[in-house]
């Protein structure tokens, strides 16, 4: 995520400054295909980055740089072994010159980072090391060259070890910044030369960024390039695609993305990562890392960030603070174990609880949808909306958007059953089509269902994406309606 810019003063504690090294274990165990009887390759390095099953790490009482300083071992075991068990095979971890001691790590920190990796290689996950995060002391080239050495010295030729991040959603219009990137990475190369290194974008530098970078980093290239992405994720496989041709024929990965439940439903938070894996699978990018993996508790947020200020940021983690695994965890867990990325995350016959539903409500000050029981098509619920009216921008409805990316020319088939009681006014399914920004382009609009008191009657539309569709939202719609319209049995493909 997006960090506040800090320096935060180096905490006191018992451990001496000295710095200790620790020997690359002799016979490191075997790791997401990666053998201990071989030194490791960039290529082959690079080959598992590409494909990784990676994982955002933080525990769920110690986020950000209160990890290293609260360290946990038991903890962050018993977490490790959860993620293995969706099928995580890498773990992606932030460490932070402040926290650690710089520019000399402090013996104690590195030896942490060194239980750290053990842990994730006894859970069979491999370790993507991001450095510089939290820090601005660009003008500081020698001594943050020297701070990165010592900590990469002992993974050098580590196979648990896969990639090494040189800096945290880089700024590529921060002149500062380029200037000592430029001179860091030679530099980490020359000590590292099996070692793929990369720089990430945050959300809002996007595509635009990654191109900035590859460009101002021609005559010292990166390995490959690490996209978060936090868009729409209606139009996700659009985002991806020009991330991709930002930096062609450079791979990417997408190395942080998700949404926060604290804003949305956890059920839109686990449609928003279906959205997002298949539309990687569509554009052929193989790793996709969801931020993160558990929510964080009060206090979890060192209090001098100004992350802790953001409540969404608390409410990301596939699983909630009590351990207790949102819908968002199947979801990930199906796209790794079985690369499905099911349309039944979209609780498309109401069954589902509030909380897991990914459907929201649009212009509800017209008449908003219950979800009911008593009469249903099939199940137990339904969706009702009972003396609705119209807003100057429409009727309301009901909302989602399919799992499914969208490609212009396309056909799709979106159907529903609805059933009247006394209705009047326009009760209809639409699917309303914008483009790669977001703006709207057209909408398809299916047969009525009759006013009146009616039986269960289908509502479809068939239709080709228009020129320039990116995304996609059905609308389950009943306005001037001073009956009830009640929806079941949704369909969209």
């Amino acid at each position: 995520m997006r960090s506040a810019r800090f320096r935060a003063a180096v905490l006191a504690s018992a451990l001496t400054v000295s710095v200790v090294v620790p020997p690359v274990p002799a016979s490191a165990d075997p790791v997401a295909g990666l053998s201990s009887a071989a030194l490791p390759t960039l290529a082959g390095r690079l080959a598992s980055v590409r494909v990784a099953k990676s994982l955002n790490y933080y525990p769920t009482n110690a986020a950000w740089s209160s990890m290293w300083t609260e360290f946990d071992a038991q903890r962050i075991e018993t977490d490790l072994a959860k993620a293995a068990a969706l099928g995580a095979n890498n773990v992606r971890v932030i460490v932070f010159p402040q926290a650690f001691g710089y520019p000399k790590p402090l013996s104690g920190y590195a030896e942490r980072l060194s239980t750290f990796i053990g842990i994730a290689a006894k859970n069979r996950m491999t370790v993507k090391l991001t450095l510089f995060d939290w820090w601005d002391g660009y003008t500081e080239v020698s001594r943050s060259i020297t701070w990165a050495k010592t900590v990469l010295a002992p993974y050098a030729n580590d196979p648990r070890v896969i990639a090494v991040e040189l800096k945290n959603e880089f700024q590529p219009d921060d002149a500062a910044a380029v200037a000592w990137v430029r001179k860091l990475i030679p530099a980490v190369r020359a000590a590292a030369p099996a070692m793929p290194l990369t720089l990430s974008v945050d959300g809002a530098t996007g595509a635009p960024g990654m191109a900035k970078i590859k460009k101002a980093l021609t005559g010292t290239p990166l390995d490959y390039y690490d996209f978060h992405f936090y868009g729409s994720s209606e139009r996700s496989l659009a985002e991806i695609r020009k991330a991709q041709a930002a930096v062609s024929p450079s791979p990417i990965v997408i190395g942080e993305t998700g949404l926060s439940s604290a804003v949305d439903s956890e059920g839109e938070q686990a449609a928003f990562l279906a959205r997002v894996f298949r539309a990687a699978r569509e554009a052929g990018v193989g790793s996709v890392s969801p931020w993160t993996f558990t929510d964080f508790l009060p206090g979890a947020i060192p209090d001098h960030s100004a992350v802790s200020e953001k409540p969404a940021q608390y409410k990301f983690g596939l699983h909630r603070t009590d351990g207790a695994p949102k819908v968002a965890a199947a979801v990930v867990k199906a796209a790794w174990t079985t690369g499905a990325t099911p349309n039944t995350v979209l609780n498309l016959s109401f069954e589902s609880s509030e909380r897991d539903s990914p459907w929201r409500q649009n212009l509800p000050k017209a008449g908003g949808a219950r979800i009911t029981t008593g009469v249903a098509r099939t199940g137990q619920a339904a969706a009702r909306f009972t003396a609705t009216t119209r807003t100057a921008a429409g009727l309301p409805s009901l909302v989602t958007s399919p799992i499914t990316p969208v490609q212009a020319g396309h056909r799709w088939r979106a159907e529903a059953y609805a059933r009247g009681a006394a209705a009047t006014g326009i009760t209809e399914i639409t699917l309303s089509w914008f483009d790669a920004e977001g703006r709207w382009i057209s909408q398809h609009n299916s047969n009525r269902l009759p006013t009146g008191t009616t039986t269960w009657t289908k509502l479809f539309v068939e239709t080709v994406a228009p020129p320039g569709a990116a995304g996609v939202q059905l609308h389950l719609k009943s306005g001037d309606n001073t009956g009830t319209v009640w929806f079941d049995d949704v369909a969209i493909s």
